[in-house]
């Protein structure tokens, strides 16, 4: 149906080179979209810009290193964007900036590394959603999703990671808990602009996790008894991009396989 095409919107995807980053960037430009991948790393960036015009035969992929903790580098991608597309249909907060030290368990964590990861990430997706808020302000029109988790509204269960080098790190529960709310936040300020914001929070997605995690973490799934995959997110991400979800805003769409049930 023609309303959930994106024909010609111009996208901005943050954390563009990481495994849900390209998969959201490839299903944008298959719906009709353009999009401008922004990633500090910028060798993996350009190689997905080059697969995707290869693809499509079209200059509908642009990458820019972006930084978005950094308010210069987010001011240059918008300009960047604007001079390319003209416009920003949409932003998807997606990157996962964190330092050195993030990971670590919970009695291991230190004070700094604690307020630094939750300044990176929570604190670039209020920055880089306030500067582009003002481009959609102007416009009078925008879209702006952020990615959560099921750990953003849900206890950990530690259980399923006895027996491996993994953890639930604590800033993580922290971060992803404020950007749910954030996008509450952003919902009731912005709505005046008629600025749509919303947030996907996934449960556990497969990248190869050790089998005695995936054996444990599939107890508690319901459908088809399998981690998420990033299939199972782009079909919302495109959703609430179109026009189909367009009378939707401050939502935050679960898509864990009944997990957190």
């Amino acid at each position: 149906m023609e309303k959930y095409k994106l024909n010609n919107k111009s996208i901005i995807v943050t954390g563009a080179a990481g495994l849900i980053g390209k998969a959201f960037c490839l299903e944008i430009v298959k719906a009709g979209g353009n999009v401008i991948l922004a990633d500090v790393n910028e060798e993996k960036g350009k190689e997905i810009e080059y697969k995707i015009n290869e693809k499509y035969n079209e200059k509908i992929a642009k990458f820019y290193r972006t930084d978005i903790t950094n308010l210069e580098s987010i001011e240059n991608l918008i300009s960047f964007n604007l001079n390319k597309f003209e416009k920003i249909d949409a932003l998807i907060n997606n990157a996962y900036p964190r330092n050195k030290n993030y990971g670590k368990k919970f009695e291991n964590v230190s004070y700094k590394d604690f307020c630094e990861n939750v300044n990176m990430h929570l604190g670039g997706y209020f920055l880089i959603s306030q500067q582009v808020a003002k481009v959609m302000g102007r416009q009078y029109y925008g879209n702006i999703i952020n990615i959560g988790s099921i750990y953003g509204f849900t206890a950990p269960r530690f259980e399923i990671y006895k027996g491996t080098k993994m953890t639930m790190p604590v800033e993580y529960a922290a971060i992803k808990g404020a950007i749910i709310n954030l996008t509450k936040y952003l919902a009731s300020y912005l709505g005046k602009y008629n600025i749509r914001v919303n947030c996907i929070s996934p449960g556990g997605i497969f990248d190869n996790q050790p089998e005695s995690f995936i054996r444990k973490y599939l107890q508690k799934v319901l459908l088809e008894k399998r981690m998420a995959n990033v299939d199972d997110l782009t079909s919302v991400l495109l959703f609430l991009l179109s026009d189909a979800s367009k009378y939707i805003t401050g939502q935050n769409i679960i898509v864990d396989g009944g997990w957190s049930l």
